[in-house]
C-alpha cells in the first residue's frame, strides 16, 4: 500500500512528536533526524503493530462473527487513504491510545466496577492530548459510553476526569514553576474554535472515498438488519464506535490549521464497521470485487 510514496517519496518530511506546549515538558530527540524513506518505513512499521493489536481486540470482543484477520486488513487499508496517513504523525501515535481505549470501553459493560477502566481511560486520552490536541475531544466518549453500559453512578463520570487532569496537572505545574500560566490558560483556546466551513481536499480524495462509503452504506444496512438478532453486548459495542468515529470527525474543529492525517483517528472505528460487512456478507463475487476496486481506487489515486 505504500509503493507509491516509496517511489515518489517526498524531499523532505517533518515530523512533530508532540503538541509544541508538551514539549516544554517532555523532551523526545526524534523527528527531523529520519530520513524521508526512514520515516515512511517507521510509519508502516507502526500501522501493521496497531493493526495487529487491534486485530486481536476486535476478536477478543467477538464484535465479528468469527475469528478472523479481516479487522486488521481493512485497518492497514484504511490507514492507506490518503499520502498523508503514510507518513508518521501525531495522530499515528495517537492512534495507539485510541485502540487501548477502545478495549477499555469494550470491557466496562462486563465489569462489576468500572472507576479504575474510566481512570485508565483517562489517562490515555490525556496522553493523546498531549501527541495531539484535538484527542482532548475523546472525554466525551467516556460519559456517552457510560450511558451505553452502565446505570449512573458518579464516581465512574467523575473517575474518568480525574484520570485526565492527573496527567494535565502535571503540565499546569511545569507552567506554573516556569511562571507561564497564561500560556497554559492558552492551550485550551481552541476549544473554543468554530466549525469550519469547508475543507481543503484535494477533488482526488473525495473520489478514493467512493468505494469506502458504499462499503460503510452496506456495512450499516447489514448490521441495521441484524442489529435485534446479536447480542446486546455487541449493539451497543457498535453503538459506542459510532459515537468514536463521530467525535474523531467533528474534534477536526480544534486545529484551525489542521492536516489531512487528523482523520486517521476515524480508522479504528471505521475498520470494525467494514470488517463487519466483509465477514457478513454472502454473495463473494461482490465482496471480492467490491474489495479489489477499493484497493486499486486507493493506489491508482495515491500514484495521480
Amino acid at each position: 500500500m505504500r509503493i507509491s510514496i516509496l517511489i515518489n517519496p517526498p524531499v523532505r518530511l517533518n515530523f512533530e512528536f508532540m503538541e509544541p506546549y508538551a514539549k516544554f515538558l517532555i523532551q523526545i530527540p526524534i523527528g527531523d533526524n529520519f530520513s524521508v524513506i526512514t520515516n515512511i518505513l517507521l510509519a508502516g512499521i507502526l500501522v501493521f503493530i496497531q493493526a495487529i493489536i487491534f486485530n486481536r481486540i476486535v476478536n477478543n470482543h467477538t464484535l465479528l462473527a468469527k475469528p478472523s484477520f479481516l479487522p486488521a486488513l481493512l485497518y492497514i487499508t484504511g490507514a492507506s487513504l490518503f499520502d498523508p496517513f503514510l507518513i508518521l504523525s501525531p495522530v499515528l501515535i495517537s492512534n495507539f491510545m485510541l485502540i487501548l481505549i477502545m478495549d477499555k470501553l469494550l470491557k466496562i459493560g462486563k465489569s462489576p466496577n468500572a472507576i479504575m477502566i474510566m481512570f485508565d481511560i483517562g489517562l490515555f486520552i490525556a496522553v493523546g492530548t498531549l501527541i495531539y490536541f484535538p484527542f482532548v475531544m475523546m472525554l466525551l466518549l467516556i460519559w456517552l459510553s457510560l450511558l451505553l453500559y452502565r446505570s449512573f453512578n458518579w464516581r465512574e463520570w467523575v473517575s474518568g476526569l480525574v484520570g485526565f487532569l492527573t496527567i494535565i496537572f502535571f503540565l499546569a505545574v511545569f507552567y506554573y514553576w516556569n511562571d507561564n500560566l497564561g500560556m497554559f490558560y492558552k492551550i485550551w483556546l481552541p476549544l473554543k474554535n468554530k466549525f469550519p466551513s469547508m475543507f481543503r481536499i484535494r477533488y482526488n480524495d473525495y473520489l478514493v472515498l467512493v468505494p469506502v462509503g458504499i462499503t460503510m452504506v452496506l456495512a450499516s444496512i447489514q448490521l441495521r438488519e441484524n442489529f435485534f438478532r446479536s447480542f446486546i453486548s455487541t449493539r451497543k459495542a457498535f453503538q459506542m464506535l459510532f459515537f468514536m468515529f463521530l467525535i474523531a470527525i467533528l474534534s477536526v474543529y480544534t486545529k484551525s490549521n489542521f492536516k489531512l492525517y487528523h482523520f486517521l483517528l476515524c480508522v479504528p472505528p471505521g475498520a470494525v464497521l467494514l470488517a463487519y460487512y466483509f465477514s457478513n456478507a454472502t454473495k463473494r463475487w461482490f465482496y471480492e470485487s467490491l474489495f479489489v476496486i477499493l484497493v486499486l481506487t486507493i493506489q491508482f489515486f495515491l500514484f495521480v
